[in-house]
């Protein structure tokens, strides 16, 4: 019986990586978003578009957008999703097995880890990017809870609400052999659009002061090993500084603004969701 139906069953995760490509617009969003790696998302969409025949995506200006065959297997795999948790919700299992998704500043990664208990973290799904980024998930509803940085003390969408917020002082840092000859240009170590690259650059040209992009990268920690290689300059919140990096206190630097840490939440969260945010407002001094 298994070997009768197992070449025309299309599992539910395949059905899953369909309705998050078409909410997301992207593979690449998407495979953020579900947890999985670009290659195992495309594979999947292959495999579905072998049984159903055809493609049913097709990249345009904005990202990928369905076909007319497309949008058909859309509609079943939506149809097929709902009938699912309803199912699990017979037997109760739905609000339990559903890991709250939250969206985490990589700034903030190692504190988390050292704040949550493995067990803790179980029923948990954790997506780390830049500040920019997770905000735009919590407006988009890729993730239920968001900490991140921000130049601004208000919601980012009428459908997050700020749950706890701090001021995080920030200084620039630099490695403890870095020297900048006279005159020359401030090297910084950033990746435009990120907070942190806003805070540089305003204070940089408030006092018209010269600097150039020695590093770009995305990834917050490999802007750390730029740091500690000697390149250039960034700014950090000052409580996060490793002990590999010094605060430049040099007189030429401008002070940066203040951003403010947020803890935020979709407001429409579940229980499980409000249980997780006393827990995380409860520690979140020490993230």
């Amino acid at each position: 019986m298994h070997r009768r139906y197992q070449g025309s069953s299309i599992p539910t995760e395949i059905m899953r990586s369909v309705v998050g490509i078409s909410e997301t617009g992207s593979i690449t969003k998407a495979a953020k978003v579900l947890g999985l790696s670009q290659p195992a998302i495309s594979s999947q969409i292959k495999r579905i578009e072998h049984v159903v025949g055809g493609s049913i995506f097709q990249k345009s200006a904005n990202g990928s957008a369905a076909t007319e065959l497309g949008k058909l297997v859309l509609i079943q795999a939506k149809k097929i999703l709902e009938a699912n948790d309803q199912l699990l919700m017979l037997r109760g299992g739905a609000p339990d097995d559903t890991p709250i998704r939250i969206g985490l500043s990589n700034i903030y990664s190692r504190r988390m880890m050292e704040v949550f208990s493995k067990a803790e973290m179980t029923n948990i799904s954790i997506y780390a990017d830049n500040s920019a980024e997770i905000a735009k998930c919590l407006i988009d509803g890729f993730v239920d809870i968001g900490i991140y940085l921000s130049l601004s003390d208000t919601p980012p969408d009428p459908m997050v609400e700020v749950v706890d917020q701090r001021d995080d002082e920030v200084a620039w840092v630099r490695s403890k052999d870095f020297t900048l000859s006279p005159g020359a240009p401030i090297p910084l170590l950033t990746w435009p659009g990120q907070i942190m690259h806003e805070l540089m650059v305003h204070a940089l040209e408030r006092k018209g002061m010269i600097y150039r992009i020695a590093f770009s990268s995305p990834d917050f920690h490999t802007r750390i090993e730029a740091a500690k290689a000697g390149i250039g300059l960034t700014v950090l919140p000052k409580r996060l500084v490793p002990s590999s990096l010094m605060i430049a206190n040099e007189y030429y630097l401008p002070t940066c603004a203040t951003p403010r840490m947020l803890l935020c939440a979709r407001n429409d969260g579940g229980v499980k969701s409000t249980k997780l945010l006393e827990t995380l407002r409860s520690r979140f001094n020490n993230i």
